[in-house]
Formats: structure tokens, sequence, C-alpha cells
């Protein structure tokens, strides 16, 4: 397992009974997480006093009860920031864990010794796009929702990074893709975040399980002569790491030679000391 545990303004603090005791920076938030099948004693005192709780309803969605949490804060992890504020079905703008991937493309770009493009797909708030541009890359973030590449522009701003070379596009991935391959242009590196469900700005629909082998074949064709990395997020209940390994294999490292591995991506739990398991992530790279 990759495990996300060089942060500092951020840490599960204990895990039971369906939910998450996390604290984010100054405040105390639970969420629910469906991976906490377990219940045990909920002896840390944050239980008891936390900023924000979001309840999971019967019906399906939930909403959020508050305790003194300020409408939005900000916290850090090395030298980027990132706003966050509670918005709908349990999020607050960021995924911790995956700051395991961020290190792991963020010392490849910085060791290429060369120019380096880097498309980042589903590209939400921007953290990947932050990482990438910080060890030097030119990016280009895509996302279909206008607010999310607007907070992602805010994250750059607030990291230092207003001016560096990122293009933030509001666009359908599958179809900036596909106008990509026939401007013939060409990245260095590829990451993506796909949901399992989503629709784009037009009402295009993506289904995970439907979608993502075919356009892991799509986006492969964006890869430059000599390219760096690939990396695919899933949260995809079922879609094991060994399936992202076996489709990164058929599509990238058959052409390009190179190394894929996947695994689950995690955050330790301080309380524990055990690793909560949070989606799968497919990397595959010419080292």
């Amino acid at each position: 397992m990759w495990i996300a545990n060089e942060w500092t303004d951020y840490e599960v603090l204990d895990t039971s009974d369906g939910e998450k005791l996390e604290r984010w920076g100054d405040y105390l938030l639970i969420r629910p997480d469906p991976q906490v099948i377990w219940n045990t004693p909920r002896r840390e005192n944050g239980w008891r006093t936390p900023n924000a709780h979001y309840h999971r309803s019967s019906k399906g969605g939930g909403e959020w009860e508050f305790f003194k949490l300020p409408d939005e804060w900000t916290i850090s992890y090395r030298e980027l920031r990132f706003r966050l504020k509670p918005f709908s079905f349990k999020h607050t703008g960021l995924f911790p864990e995956q700051a395991v991937n961020w290190n792991w493309f963020g010392r490849l770009i910085r060791q290429a010794g060369r120019p380096v493009k880097v498309l980042n797909l589903f590209a939400y708030t921007g953290g990947a796009t932050l990482s990438a541009a910080a060890a030097g890359a030119s990016v280009t973030h895509v996302d279909a929702s206008k607010g999310m590449v607007g907070w992602a522009k805010e994250n750059a701003a607030a990291s230092g990074l207003a001016n560096a070379p990122i293009r933030f596009l509001v666009d359908d991935c599958i179809k900036f893709v596909e106008r990509e391959l026939r401007r013939g242009n060409h990245y260095d590196g590829i990451i993506m975040d796909p949901p399992s469900y989503g629709r784009g700005p037009k009402g295009e629909i993506w289904k995970m399980e439907e979608n993502i082998w075919s356009f892991i074949e799509l986006t492969s064709g964006l890869l430059s002569e000599k390219p760096l990395f690939y990396l695919i997020n899933s949260y995809t209940t079922g879609l094991q790491p060994a399936v992202l390994s076996y489709m990164m294999n058929l599509a990238i490292a058959r052409r390009f030679g190179g190394k894929v591995e996947a695994e689950e991506i995690g955050l330790p739990v301080t309380r524990t000391g055990l690793i909560l398991p949070c989606g799968a992530s497919g990397r595959w790279s010419r080292q």
C-alpha cells in the first residue's frame, strides 16, 4: 500500500462505525467512510467536540451539522496551500491521500532534466496540478465543473503559483482529449482522477467501469515520444489495483516499455497506528 504519511496539517485521528475523525488544520471534522465497517470504542476526545459532523441520510446524501467552523480555511502541504470548505456530499475540496502520488510524480518531474508537459484530467481543485507545477512542469488542467476550475485557480494563487505555466480549462475530458489528438498535441505526463459516475457540461455521461478502458487507450495516444509517467486514480468499488495494472500494461507498457505498479492508497490512523484504505492508484513510469 502507498501511504500518505507526510502531512502536518491533516491527520485521521480515529475511525469507528462508518465514520472517521479528522483534523484539518485547527478544525476537527467527522465524516462518513464506507470502508470503516468496524465498531470500536470512541475514546478520542474529538469525537465529542468536533467543529463539524456530516450525517448520512438513509435516503441518500446527507447534511452538515456545524459547531464553530469558518466558512473557509486553509491548510498546507509542503509549499502548497489549499482552500477548504464543507460542501455537498461530505467533501472539503481536497483528498489528502493523493499526496503520496504528488510526491511520486513530483520527484519524476524534478529529476527529468528537461521541460515536462503534464495533462491533468478530471482535475478537481488542483492538488495534482499544483504539485506538478511546483515541481517545474507546465500543466493543462481540465475539469467539467466551472466552480472546481475556479477553486483550483484560487489554490494556485494561494500557493504562489498564480503565474506558473498552468492552463485552466472547463471542458468535458473525453472531448478535450479527442480534440488534442486531432491537433497533434502531446504530453510527457498524464494524470487522471475519474469519478465513478459523472456528467460533462453538456450532459455527457461517464461511467467508470464502462468508459475507463477506452479512455486509457485514447489518452495513451497523447503521450510524447519519451513520456515520463502516467497515473490513474480510482475510488470505484470493485475496481481493484490489479485491474488498473492490467489495463496500463496493455495500453502503455507494451508500447513504451517501462514499469507499471498498482496499489491501494491509504492514510495512517493516529490512534491505532493502522492504515485506512482510500482507493487505488495505477502508475506507469519509464524508470
